[in-house]
């Protein structure tokens, strides 16, 4: 019996690992009291992530080090440009922090994995197969992720491994179910990037605009998908009201902790904390050697296995960071991209975040160049709220290097540039409806 525990326990990661690990949950501990000690300085947040990161890059797949490397070394050399061309003195205590916060959350979400417990028994009953599986399998990730986010993919798609290899068609349910949630869910990175360069803009009309949108480009994506291939016999996801429970419930306790408990936090800052929480809480009432086994397993190989992302977010922050003290340094913060963010203006940097996605950047880089170049008021920073998630959740589904497309291919062996193929008509069906929210959008603005 010892020896076959023993072979199931798992090798203890390399030292390095652990190291990062501790860092990252320093980076998020430090999140966390800096929302009851505003005094903190934000080093104390940033500098954790980056050495987690520093410590983390060799196990970066190469072409992902590449696109962060050149990220950062691009923000290093504005930086540079604006101190020595253009005298530009930044507040050298702040330089790393761009997008920590945005990690502080990544950091946080990923605990929820640990609140659920994964199914371990084989399959017994009939699969849904069908229109029927689609739409199973689509809306139980997009309703699961938008709360959930990535580690869904994984929940839904492990589920529907153990009936046999993923196909194509539950693939990319998969993916647009996923990608599609950043359209309107508050509990996606994407709105944290959106609501720290737009906090004034107003999340009803995002939420009214977006929901729909989803909604549209699931009926299409089940429409288009049972129409390419042959679905009669492809396994799909079974909603039930036992697996809608979990998430309903964090759902409900955000929002009473947003209006009730502490209306002074963001929804952000509010997910931050209150995931490990409860992670904590759910697994203490398993007992203690439950808790404190999925813990170390969580610290020991999630948290390491967060680097690719991570550190996209951190150079693309820094990249954001340099750009922003170039363009204020050289135009003495009095040039804009555009003299007014109109609906002409919204429409020409989604395709433009979208067109750079697909030729590989993620739409986090073309945003955040976008936010360092504009002025926005309050209404027209709803608007470019819109454009920054709409590009986002359209960039993601059909970027080959996307985080969805990345894990799909590491997880589940499809190629992100196989994902792309299948998912530029998707693109183009979306962005011929997004580009009808923005001059719906930029007309309201207007008037």
């Amino acid at each position: 019996m010892h020896t076959s525990s023993a072979a199931n326990t798992p090798p203890l990661p390399p030292l390095r690992h652990r190291l990062a690990a501790l860092l990252l949950l320093t980076g998020l501990a430090m999140q966390v009291a800096s929302m009851l000690a505003p005094w903190l300085p934000s080093v104390s947040v940033s500098l954790p992530f980056w050495l987690a990161s520093a410590l983390l890059w060799p196990d970066i797949p190469r072409r992902n080090q590449w696109q962060a490397g050149v990220l950062a070394l691009l923000g290093v050399l504005f930086l540079a440009v604006a101190m020595t061309l253009f005298d530009a003195r930044p507040a050298l205590m702040t330089l790393l922090d761009g997008n920590a916060f945005v990690v502080a959350m990544l950091t946080g979400v990923s605990f929820i994995a640990l609140i659920g417990r994964p199914p371990t028994r084989e399959p017994t009953s009939q699969p849904v197969t069908g229109r029927r599986g689609l739409i199973g399998t689509w809306l139980g990730v997009h309703l699961l992720g938008g709360i959930l986010n990535l580690s869904t993919v994984f929940m839904v798609g492990d589920r529907l491994e153990r009936r046999g290899p993923l196909s194509e068609p539950q693939l990319l349910g998969l993916n647009r179910g996923l990608s599609s949630a950043a359209l309107w869910s508050p509990f996606f990175a994407a709105m944290g990037v959106v609501l720290s360069l737009a906090p004034s803009l107003q999340y009803t009309t995002l939420l009214s605009v977006g929901l729909p949108l989803a909604f549209a480009g699931g009926l299409y994506s089940v429409i288009e998908l049972s129409r390419r291939f042959d679905v009669s016999t492809v396994p799909g996801f079974s909603l039930s009201p036992a697996s809608l429970l979990m998430p309903a419930v964090i759902a409900a306790l955000v929002m009473l902790f947003h209006f009730v408990v502490t209306p002074s936090l963001t929804i952000v800052s509010i997910i931050t904390f209150l995931m490990p929480l409860l992670a904590i809480v759910t697994n203490l009432a398993r007992g203690l050697s439950v808790a404190r086994e999925r813990m170390v397993r969580h610290f020991h190989y999630r948290l390491p296995g967060m680097r690719g992302e991570i550190t996209l977010f951190l150079c693309a922050g820094l990249l954001t960071k340099g750009l922003s003290v170039l363009v204020d340094a050289a135009t003495a913060g009095d040039w804009t991209l555009f003299p007014e963010f109109g609906a002409l203006a919204a429409a020409s940097s989604y395709l433009a975040i979208v067109i750079s996605a697909i030729a590989g950047l993620h739409p986090i880089i073309g945003v955040s160049v976008l936010a360092s170049m504009l002025e926005l008021d309050g209404p027209h920073q709803t608007l470019f709220g819109f454009v920054a998630l709409a590009s986002w959740a359209v960039g993601t589904s059909v970027g080959p290097l996307s985080g969805i497309n990345l894990s799909l291919q590491g997880r589940y062996g499809v190629s992100g540039y196989c994902m792309m193929r299948h998912n530029l008509r998707y693109a183009l069906v979306m962005s011929l409806l997004v580009l009808a929210a923005i001059a719906w959008l930029g007309h309201a603005v207007a008037a």
